[in-house]
């Protein structure tokens, strides 16, 4: 073991091995170093040999094995379960070549181009969910939740366990990693020595990706106004991902057909400078990746030279951009390589899944990333395989992939360490952690102190909430906004009209929605927020103009002074912080609304209905065998009233001087008649068409909007049509 002092650079860990053959190190580096031995035996025989021990050297021996591990940085725990194993591995302190980031994993297979040459083939890929090359196309599947086999699992473990595995390896090129993995895994006795060069030559074999055929054939068809003038490629997407252009790589001198050199991140960074073709890196799939991450990439396939499977597992320290390993630009930090004889492709491939789905894990990504040997990963595995649920193989179909959820559930309980006393921490406690996780919920105890330091944060960002939106990429996400804005404002509007009388009708709903829209978009801080009527607006209404028709009030005077005394009440919430209390709202709010809204908008369609059928009756007890003695006639009212005796005076009209039996419906209603016949209503004759077309439109309009919402994720069409 060797000792450093802080300000040493440390001994590199070729892959935590304990044979050194074909590792040399320079002069200059053993110099710099402070060498510390420490009594720890090591043994050069066979283990076991010696079978009689004396009680005091295996205390002394556990005494040092106790003292190793403190020097270490790592106390060695008192309890061996995967999960509090797991929980003190991530409780240990991060140096800055172990810091987690966010991983982007490409698993490629080696397989036959043309029936000639092997090369690797991208097959899948991960940011957070699985994406899959479908089966004879070009094209990438939805996200989805990956499933494994259990075996494969296993399998997965078995391959860290009797496989090669390489800690924080210094390199610069491929060819260095697959060298040192080679003779690794000849001095193991994992590998002959003379199929070393065959292997050689398949890790280091092209490296083909799905985007590279759409590359070379698409032509981009909306391009934003801030991109016009300039070509595809993005600097600043680049030192976002981590990247750092040189000072060469300008703005206005990046070109989709030349390369520039990169380099990637870390606290010593990379040591090479690769080259980065832009021309063939889809930077729509860049843009997505987060920043600062960096790469994993899972390495299987079958070659017909080889008698047993290899594996290796890499972490490299820093993180080194290889060229033409990832379809992105992004540094890699981890490799898995699984190689083994022809025949067992399908196993190989599930077991890339395993290990590609692991690295998505948060709990086994951060124990990667703080891993100090083979144990730490298997401990990882373990506790993975402990949150496992299994399904019974006869009750569920593999085929089926999952759709990814919309909230993704927190793994703090998997990562939470052991408090010193060795309990862990409550629910409650977590509930009230999340609580006051944002800046923007906590208060201030100062005067408007909330507002104010809303302010300080969305200063920088104002102009440019409205500058992105100069763009061709946005002009259907306007439209779309126009339209979702309009239609509840229109359609509440004419209920308010309704319901008010004419008070506040469309046009004023129209004119406020816009007025506010506005001033709320330029003041607030928040342009993508949509204001406008809803439903709970709608019975406010409803009942107000009720209660000042029952009371004698002005109902606009009223709805004015209670619109003041809303702002009012706002201003005082904003002056004391309670917005800071939102956090301590459940959901149930939201669906309550959420949910009376639905109901208001269903009972009006319905009630719309059922008042076309009261106006426009139809024949509930229709005989088809009489259809031709049914009829409608107007005739003089028995008693007509006085004011029906008013009106014919005021129209110099007599009983006699009425042509009863010709008049129209509008005329017999004018007229005050009465429809007599088997074919006439309370208001009329019969009107069967409108009431049944318009149940035909009803119906056929939310099935067809049903049918076309779950249309776009059918087989019918590729997805861009």
């Amino acid at each position: 073991l060797f000792l450093q002092g802080h300000d040493e650079e440390a001994v590199v860990d070729m892959g935590k091995i304990s044979s050194t053959i074909n590792t040399n190190f320079e002069k200059e580096e053993l110099e710099s170093h402070r060498a510390v031995y420490i009594g720890v035996h090591v043994p050069l025989g066979k283990p076991g040999r010696r079978r009689h021990r004396h009680r005091g050297h295996r205390h002394h021996r556990r005494k040092r094995e106790k003292d190793n591990d403190r020097e270490d940085g790592r106390e060695s725990p008192s309890y061996d379960t995967p999960s509090q194993r797991v929980q003190f591995i991530l409780g240990t302190e991060d140096d800055d070549e172990h810091i987690p980031h966010d991983l982007f994993t490409e698993m490629d297979e080696l397989c036959f181009r043309d029936g000639e040459e092997y090369e690797w083939r991208e097959t899948a890929r991960w940011l957070k969910f699985e994406e899959d090359v479908e089966d004879g196309g070009d094209r990438w599947s939805k996200p989805y939740v990956a499933t494994l086999s259990l075996h494969s699992l296993f399998e997965l473990r078995s391959c860290i366990l009797n496989g090669t595995v390489m800690l924080d390896m210094r390199a610069d090129t491929l060819d260095e990693i697959a060298d040192m993995v080679l003779d690794s895994m000849i001095a193991s006795g994992q590998l002959d020595e003379s199929i070393r060069e065959k292997v050689r030559e398949a890790l280091l074999k092209r490296h083909h990706h799905q985007n590279e055929k759409k590359l070379s054939s698409r032509i981009p068809l909306v391009r934003s106004f801030a991109d016009i003038g300039k070509k595809h490629s993005d600097p600043h997407l680049l030192e976002r991902n981590g990247l750092l252009a040189s000072p060469q790589s300008a703005p206005g001198n990046l070109d989709t057909g030349k390369s520039v050199d990169v380099k990637a991140p870390g606290t010593g960074g990379s040591r090479e400078n690769s080259t980065v073709d832009f021309s063939k890196v889809d930077m729509n799939f860049m843009r997505k990746i987060p920043s600062g991450a960096e790469a994993s990439n899972v390495l299987v396939g079958e070659v017909d030279f080889l008698e047993r499977p290899i594996i290796a597992f890499v972490r490299l320290s820093p993180a080194v951009l290889l060229s033409g390993l990832t379809e992105v630009p992004v540094p890699t930090r981890f490799l898995f390589l699984l190689l083994g004889p022809v025949g067992k492709c399908p196993q190989y491939h599930e077991i890339g899944r395993s290990i590609a789905t692991l690295m998505t894990d948060d709990v086994f990504h951060d124990v990667a990333y703080k891993a100090k040997d083979r144990n730490d990963l298997l401990s990882g595995i373990d506790e993975f395989l402990d949150q496992v649920t299994v399904l019974p193989p006869g009750e569920w179909d593999p085929s089926i992939r999952i759709e990814p959820p919309k909230n993704v559930p927190s793994q703090a309980k998997r990562k939470a360490p052991k408090f010193p006393n060795g309990s862990t921490p409550t629910g409650r406690d977590l509930k009230e952690e999340g609580h006051h996780a944002g800046p923007e919920l906590q208060r201030t105890g100062r005067l408007f102190g909330g507002l104010i330091l809303d302010i300080k944060r969305k200063a920088p960002f104002f102009l440019s909430d409205f500058k992105d939106a100069l763009s061709l990429q946005c002009l259907a996400s306007i439209l779309f906004l126009y339209c979702a804005c309009m239609s509840p404002v229109i359609t509440f509007g004419g209920l308010l009209g309704e319901a008010t009388e004419g008070r506040i009708s469309a046009i004023e709903s129209l004119f406020g929605a816009s007025l506010t829209g506005i001033a709320y978009s330029l003041f607030a801080g928040q342009p993508l927020t949509i204001l406008g009527s809803t439903g709970p607006v709608l019975v406010f209404e409803k009942i107000l103009f009720k209660f000042c028709r029952d009371y004698g009030l002005s109902y606009l005077s009223l709805r004015a002074s209670i619109g003041l005394w809303t702002a009012f009440l706002c201003i005082v919430l904003v002056a004391t912080d309670a917005s800071s209390l939102v956090c301590y709202i459940t959901r149930f709010t939201e669906e309550a609304f959420a949910a009376l809204i639905c109901i208001i908008f269903i009972y009006e369609a319905l009630e719309k209905l059922v008042h076309l059928g009261e106006v426009y009756p139809f024949n509930m007890h229709n005989d088809l065998n009489k259809l031709t003695s049914y009829s409608c006639v107007c005739s003089e009212p028995e008693k007509p009233s006085n004011e029906t005796l008013r009106m014919w005076r005021t129209m110099n009209k007599s009983r006699e001087d009425i042509a009863w039996n010709n008049l129209t419906v509008s005329e017999c209603l004018e007229y005050h008649g009465v429809f007599r016949g088997s074919a006439c209503g309370h208001h009329g004759p019969y009107i069967p068409d409108v009431l049944f077309w318009s149940v035909i439109l009803f119906f056929a309009t939310f099935f067809l909007s049903s049918f076309l919402k779950k249309f776009k994720t059918k087989r019918y069409f590729p997805t861009k049509v």
